[in-house]
């Protein structure tokens, strides 16, 4: 009995010992980090645009670490430059990072962060899924839209033609691809126009462009008041955001409101969805609708035409695959008819200039920021709760250990099979974009029919630019595109015969 509370005291002091010491919480291992970090800002110091190109600096200057960490402000933030630890992120960890960090852009201007790119992982996301893949961009609802499609090509080449049917003429580019993209989508979204055919109003179309420019300035992972909420209250940041969202939801409720108006039912997105909040209001309110017309014009406008440009930037510098292009067209196509949607499949080196041009020149290069949800392990690395992880995709598909000759233009790498499987240029997992098979319809039958239409050459003997601007996160040329072309003899062939009575 004597000895009985000395040892419920050492064995009490045990159990004190083991609770403090054992509970506590090993240092994380995380990836390599800069060690120039400072007070309070961490690593904001380090960063400079465009943040692809100075990601992959900081990845070499870490030993070419395919993973590192940055701490900006009060975020831990991952960084990954390489593809098979991408793979792992978004396949054994999909569910984990499949949530968005909220940042002021998402908040304000994507309804309090409820539309489909930046909403939280869950029941709400999931339901736009289904919406987006079910009726927005199935198959069956993409092909009811191949009239627009079409329409808006032949009005481009249109467009061209009118003074390039004897010599060549310089055009700018950038302004007919936007065009060509922003007519496209608003007129699978509210059947109207706002380029080109001389009726638009063109304080209405300047606006539209204005708006989705300003989106893509202000969007993205690089903006200081995210990371630093102190911002929020001494710069006037959020407050031109929440401007910017107010004109921006009364340009979408604007569009809402003319198809509600109309007697008869169209075959526009808004009045099928129209259709649906009538048999489901309280799912189908008036801003879900706006958030999915919202995703579809500032998503699916500056991407597309951006590849666009760059496609033919690249075509302009490397005449050989122009006419390599020219001939598969002319010999599987012909020269009676322009190529169509469906003889796509008939052009495979097209679609490999496609591919090239998306992993050469992707235009979300750092895609969409990802937020680990729970803690989770990534190659080895500990990724706790609420780590910010983004995707340096321009860097992966310049890897020379994915791609031989990595940073030349060669669409002739993609008849090796599966070589297309490597590209990352829409996303991965379940967060990828549902519009990549939309924006690759479009890109590859608008520049198919680019040149089966037209001789194409630069402006001068000097290469065309193709340095990117330091600005936003849709990466566009620091330069619009200009080109010498003339029509082939199919205009005169195809449009004169259409304008026969």
């Amino acid at each position: 009995m004597e000895l009985f509370y000395p040892i419920l005291s050492l064995f009490f002091l045990f159990l004190s010992l083991t609770f403090l010491f054992g509970t506590r919480r090993r240092k994380p291992n995380q990836p390599p980090s800069p060690t120039r970090t400072l007070p309070i800002i961490g690593h904001f110091h380090l960063l400079n645009l465009p943040l692809h190109r100075r990601f992959l600096s900081l990845s070499q200057s870490l030993g070419k670490a395919s993973i590192f960490s940055l701490r900006l402000g009060t975020c831990l933030v991952y960084v990954v430059s390489s593809h098979s630890i991408a793979e792992k992120c978004f396949t054994k960890n999909d569910v984990v990072l499949a949530n968005r960090p909220e940042f002021i852009v998402g908040k304000h201007i994507g309804y309090n962060s409820t539309i489909m790119t930046v909403a939280a992982y869950g029941e709400s996301w999931r339901n736009l899924r289904r919406i987006g893949t079910i009726e927005i961009f199935s198959s069956f609802r993409l092909s009811s839209f191949l009239s627009i499609r079409k329409d808006e090509i032949r009005r481009l080449i249109l467009c061209l033609s009118k003074n390039s049917k004897k010599e060549f003429v310089k055009v700018e580019m950038r302004s007919l691809f936007m065009g060509l993209t922003i007519n496209n989508i608003i007129r699978m979204v509210a059947g109207k126009r706002f380029y080109g055919d001389g009726t638009e109003d063109d304080d209405e179309a300047r606006h539209v462009r204005q708006l989705i420019a300003e989106v893509a300035t202000r969007g993205g992972a690089g903006n200081a008041a995210d990371y630093f909420p102190i911002l929020r209250w001494i710069t006037n940041y959020e407050k031109r955001v929440k401007k910017l969202a107010a004109r921006i939801d009364g340009f979408l409720q604007g569009l809402v409101n003319e198809k509600r108006a109309e007697k008869e039912n169209g075959n526009t997105m808004i009045d099928h969805l129209l259709s649906l909040q009538e048999t489901q209001p309280h799912y189908y309110t008036d801003v879900i609708i706006k958030g999915i017309i919202l995703v579809m014009i500032f998503a699916g406008t500056d991407t597309s035409a951006g590849t666009l440009e760059w496609a033919m930037s690249n075509l302009l510098n490397h005449p050989e695959v122009l006419e390599k292009a020219k001939a598969e067209i002319d010999t599987q196509i012909g020269l009676d008819r322009l190529v169509e949607e469906q003889d796509i499949a008939k052009l495979p080196y097209l679609q490999s200039i496609v591919l090239e041009t998306l992993r050469l020149y992707p235009v979300a290069p750092m895609l969409l920021p990802h937020l680990a949800s729970e803690d989770c392990t990534v190659a080895g690395y500990d990724v706790p709760r609420g780590t910010i992880i983004l995707v340096n995709v321009w860097a992966i598909h310049r890897d020379p250990n994915m791609w031989e000759e990595a940073e030349m233009f060669k669409p002739e790498r993609f008849e090796k099979e599966g070589e297309d499987k490597k590209l990352m240029s829409f996303g991965i997992g379940r967060r990828a974009c549902p519009g990549s098979g939309l924006a690759q319809r479009l890109v590859t039958l608008a520049l198919g029919s680019l040149v089966q239409c037209f001789e194409w050459e630069r402006v001068g003997e000097e290469y065309v630019d193709m340095r990117e601007r330091e600005k936003g996160t849709i990466m566009l040329k620091a330069t619009s595109l200009q080109a010498m072309c003339r029509a082939r003899p199919i205009v005169h062939k195809i449009f004169d015969a259409s304008s026969c009575p």
